[in-house]
């Protein structure tokens, strides 16, 4: 099945001359369209996120180093 085109049929739309043309101080007859968005578009992310995660890594990479200080003291 087929659906039917947005445009209105030339042969059938009263006010158009031949070739799909309008007289001068017509208005042309209107096409179907979709205006607006399909879905929600998210917000990006704020900075805010951005620097809880750069300081978990930091956090995390220091405790990391602390572990391997920690352990090259206690073997010696």
């Amino acid at each position: 099945m087929t659906a039917t085109p947005p445009d209105p049929d030339p042969y059938r739309t009263p006010g158009l001359e031949p070739g799909g043309g309008v007289a001068p101080g017509d208005t042309p007859p209107d096409s179907g369209q979709t205006s607006g968005l399909s879905h929600h578009e998210q917000k990006p992310p704020s900075k805010a996120a951005s620097r809880v995660v750069i300081t978990l890594i930091v956090l995390f990479a220091v405790l990391v180093a602390a572990m391997f200080v920690t352990r090259a003291f206690l073997l010696e």
